[in-house]
């Protein structure tokens, strides 16, 4: 291992510290993220209105967005369903 971090790549240095399944997850939780916000976006719902439809702190909804906060399932459900969405479970992608 190159101890050096000049010319180090942050995938570089990621596939060093984190394994690929801790990797895997982090992606996934900055997509469901990603969408919730992009939803709540292009609806023109602020937290504090989602907090309304959702029942769901207009706090937590922040911290989810912010990443500071590992949301249970439930949460993320009541989140997603006045934005007219919810999560699904696929197949993985094949590489």
């Amino acid at each position: 291992m190159n101890n050096s971090a000049i010319g180090s790549s942050w995938e570089d240095v990621r596939k060093e510290l984190f394994t690929p399944e801790e990797i895997a997850e982090s992606n996934l939780r900055v997509s469901i993220i990603g969408e919730l916000i992009k939803a709540r976006q292009e609806k023109g719902i602020s937290q504090k209105k989602l907090e309304e439809l959702s029942g769901v702190k207009q706090p937590v909804i922040a911290r989810m967005e912010k990443g500071s906060t590992s949301p249970q399932l439930d949460t993320i459900l009541k989140v997603l369903a006045p934005l007219g969405k919810t999560l699904a479970v696929v197949p993985l992608e094949s590489k």
